[in-house]
């Protein structure tokens, strides 16, 4: 039997057509839904000693009964029973509500059993479970599963029960047998019996295992199935450029390249020359040298007689791209052009007609390059840079602008190993993690809000020395729920502490045209300090801006901090970020405290998804990531990595591409819509 062929979660016994309704709202229609159902977490019986247990803890104490239980009777129909139980030498008073009918069968003399929250000041144990002698290894550990408000805890595990009896053998096995073999994996049938009724701690270890393995496999799987399927139909003819040609524009750099810069563009230049087209994301932190290794893959492709387009998220941004490309490219012969969406029809017409009679070799824009009437002559490398701010649609119709253009997506947030191969998992992934030599570190330093005064006479300091700053808040105007200063009032704030300067205010509520007109300000200097909220956060370049102040830092992720800071620390001289804040949370005081310590984005990303988890990451609507039942990617990494690496050998191997070699992974695949183009969207 399949999953298509379950019966109805009425066919287990005991579920009407009403339960079946209610059922359906945790998502279970049918009996393998049921089956499948796991429990979120386990309640432990495992016996404890009293001088081993913390104030307020839950725990389960094994005692022999020391008083005739007593009841009190208290409003309405409410009962207290209590009685006393010696546990290691300890006499511990145990209080039960609301079950008087214990009373009969509670002994003086006999073995019990209790569970529940314990007073150790008092040495009384607040029990909602009193079972006589010692629990089975089976009944230590009790599953606690999702429920509604029409479903309770004890219902529910009579028919998982129900359904595993009559139906727990006919689980579909989708995990090739090579597999289990090799890592001594039980079926899921196996896994589930035991994951719904313990029998010992290592033998629901061991299910665990298998249950996380398989749901880790089939993720992968989808991902690097279908990127193999996408290059199994392409029909990519293989660039080729000239490799001394490209040597002599690198040897031409006022700079030396570091390793890691060489390493990736060798990675990025074999995918170019493939016959498969590159799908390939290049992460690296603010400052190790992307745009430039995106140029010089841009200089290949012209160099094989194909055009390059860069699209960016803003129009300043795009400024910024092609002032850097006319600098290193312009004299090598490239011809680069603008097109944003602020150009007027004639200047757009212009550009148009030059790409279509290829007069243009790289054309730098925002959204406006993937309008239906841009023409490309040849168009045979794309590049985006901060990709995740892109839809995958838009992303799509740049690529379709040429015969399976090569595709490089930058981004400046690093991303843990564990998202790269989880949220990007269908793309190669090249890593700059090294910095230039002598790039000057930012010096971080927390400071609490009542130490203002001198954090702004320290600004005083930076922006007499012809410096500016950038103060960031996480909100545009006040707000009841959140206690946290506004770009609104930080901005008055400023105006009257520094009544010399120039004062900027800059927000996502701004039109964009007014938006850029104030970090074009910025940019040439008119401003001295600009407040803003995060809108600033990706990729502005202005290098005379060497202090930063963000106020109520603990608001912010670490990822983001790290963003933030990034936008300092961008020229000669020495740069700050002081993180203004007073968190009242460890998670908070953390975040801080690592900030001061580390300028590694790299590290901080690992940092931050430990601290956050994947969910909060990227934001649950951009993660990517399926809602995993048992498995988790920051803790399960070791399990994430072995099925990562056993789905990559499957789907390249010849053998899964012919006709019914995996007919159940097959029956999946489709049925999960890997094979249909409507997934990009």
């Amino acid at each position: 039997m399949n999953a298509e062929s379950a019966p109805p979660v009425t066919a287990v016994s005991g579920v009407g057509d009403k339960s079946a309704a209610h059922l359906a709202k945790l998502g279970i229609q049918t009996v393998f839904d049921l089956i499948n159902h796991v429990p979120f977490r386990y309640e432990d019986y495992e016996p404890r000693r009293v001088e081993d247990l913390t104030h307020d803890e839950r725990a389960t104490l094994i005692g022999r009964v020391q008083s005739e239980p007593s009841v009190r009777y208290f409003g309405k129909k409410k009962t207290r029973l209590t009685f006393r139980i010696e546990t290691g030498g300890v006499l511990v008073t145990v209080t039960v509500f609301n079950r008087a009918f214990l009373k009969r069968q509670i002994t003086q003399g006999a073995l019990v059993t209790v569970s529940g929250k314990f007073d150790k000041h008092r040495l009384q144990l607040t029990a909602q479970q009193v079972y006589k002698g010692e629990p089975s290894e089976s009944g230590k550990l009790a599953p606690v599963y999702s429920v509604t408000s029409d479903i309770n805890m004890t219902q529910l595990k009579k028919w998982i029960q129900e359904g595993l009896k009559a139906y727990g053998e006919e689980v579909p096995e989708l995990l090739p047998a090579p597999l289990l073999e090799r890592y001594r994996l039980p079926t899921r049938a196996e896994a589930l019996f035991e994951i719904h009724r313990p029998s010992s701690r290592e033998a629901l270890k061991h299910a665990r295992r298998r249950i996380v393995y398989e749901e880790f496999f089939l993720f992968q799987l989808k991902l690097l199935a279908y990127k193999q399927y996408q290059r199994r139909g392409e029909d990519k003819t293989p660039l080729v450029f000239d490799r001394d040609q490209v040597d002599q524009f690198m040897a031409s750099l006022p700079f030396t390249l570091t390793k890691a810069q060489h390493r990736v563009i060798q990675e990025v230049l074999q995918d170019m020359s493939s016959d498969l087209r590159m799908n390939r994301l290049l992460q690296g932190d603010v400052g190790s040298g992307k745009t430039l290794v995106a140029l010089i893959a841009v200089y290949a492709a012209v160099t094989a007689g194909k055009q390059a387009a860069l699209m960016v998220p803003t129009e300043i941004l795009a400024e910024q791209h092609a002032e850097e490309a006319e600098k290193w490219l312009a004299s090598f012969g490239v011809k680069c052009a603008l097109l944003t969406g602020s150009m007027t029809a004639k200047e757009k017409r212009k550009r148009y007609e030059a790409l279509e009679a290829h007069q243009l070799d790289l054309v730098i824009g925002t959204h406006a390059l993937i309008q239906p009437d841009v023409p490309f002559h040849d168009l045979g490398l794309v590049i985006t840079d901060e990709q995740h701010r892109f839809g995958v649609r838009q992303r799509r119709v740049l690529k379709e602008k040429g015969a399976s253009p090569d595709v490089l997506f930058m981004t400046a947030t690093p991303i843990p190993r564990t998202m790269s191969i989880t949220s990007f998992g269908d793309m190669d992934v090249s890593s700059i993690d090294e910095l230039p030599a002598g790039r000057k570190p930012i010096e971080t330093y927390w400071a609490k809000p009542d130490m203002l005064e001198r954090v702004v006479g320290f600004m005083k300091k930076e922006l007499a020395a012809g410096r500016q700053a950038y103060v960031i808040c996480p909100l545009i105007e006040e707000s009841e729920q959140l206690d946290v200063q506004n770009a609104v009032d930080v901005h008055q704030m400023m105006q009257e502490l520094l009544p010399t300067h120039q004062i900027g205010l800059m927000h996502g509520r701004l039109p964009a045209e007014e938006k850029e007109g104030v970090m074009a300000s910025f940019a040439a200097g008119e401003a001295h300090v600009l407040v803003s909220t995060t809108v600033v956060e990706v990729g502005v370049n202005v290098p005379n801006a060497t202090m930063m102040l963000i106020y109520d830092a603990d608001r912010f992720g670490l990822a983001q901090l790290h963003q933030l800071r990034g936008r300092v620390g961008r020229g000669e001289h020495q740069s700050y970020c002081i993180l203004l804040a007073e968190p009242s949370s460890e998670n908070g005081q953390e975040r801080m405290r690592i900030m001061t310590e580390t300028n590694d984005g790299f590290v901080l990303s690992e940092r931050d998804l430990e601290l956050r988890g994947p969910g909060d990451f990227f934001g649950d609507k951009q993660s990517g990531l399926p809602d995993f039942q048992m498995a988790d990617p920051v803790h399960d990494k070791r399990a994430l990595e072995t099925a990562r690496a056993d789905v990559a050998a499957l789907t390249s191997s010849e053998e899964f591409w012919s006709a019914g070699a995996y007919p159940k992974l097959w029956a999946y695949l489709e049925d999960a819509g890997v094979f249909q183009e409507e997934k990009l969207d």
